[in-house]
C-alpha cells in the first residue's frame, strides 16, 4: 500500500539528523566552543529573566550559528573529499564558508550586547545587584 509520507523513512531521516548533530558537537572542536557559549548565553538568559520576546531573538541567534557551523563543516569535509590536495578554489570555498559563519556570529555577538547589555544596566541602576 503506497502513503504519501512514508513515517518509516522520516524516522531514518530525523535518525540521519541527530547522528550529524551529535558528530558535529563530538569531532568538531568551533562547534564545541560555540556550544559552550550557548550553554553560557542560555544561563546568562535565565539568570537576567529575558522576556519572551529576548529569548526568542537570542535563540534564534544560537540557532543561527550552530547551524551555520554544521553548514561550514559539511563544506569543509565535502571540500576535502573532493579535492584532497590544496586547491585554490577549494581554499576560496573553505574560506567563504568559514567566513559566513563569521558573519552570523558578529551578529549574534551585535543581538547579544543589545539584549545583555540593556538587561545589565538595568540590573545595575535598579540596585539589585548581582
Amino acid at each position: 500500500m503506497s502513503h504519501w509520507i512514508d513515517v518509516r523513512k522520516n524516522l531514518r531521516s530525523f535518525r540521519y539528523a541527530i547522528e550529524g548533530i551529535l558528530a558535529l558537537f563530538r569531532f568538531e572542536n568551533n562547534a564545541k566552543i560555540h556550544f559552550l557559549a550557548a550553554v553560557a548565553v542560555i544561563a546568562g538568559g535565565l539568570w537576567l529573566r529575558l522576556d519572551r520576546t529576548e529569548w526568542a531573538l537570542v535563540l534564534t541567534q544560537v540557532g543561527l550559528v550552530l547551524a551555520a557551523e554544521a553548514f561550514n563543516t559539511a563544506i569543509e569535509k565535502l571540500a576535502d573529499v573532493v579535492s584532497p590536495e590544496r586547491h585554490p578554489q577549494i581554499k576560496a570555498v573553505k574560506d567563504l564558508s568559514a567566513g559566513a559563519v563569521l558573519l552570523v556570529v558578529i551578529l549574534a555577538v551585535i543581538v547579544g550586547i543589545l539584549i545583555f547589555g540593556t538587561k545589565l544596566i538595568d540590573k545595575l541602576e535598579g540596585g539589585s545587584g548581582f
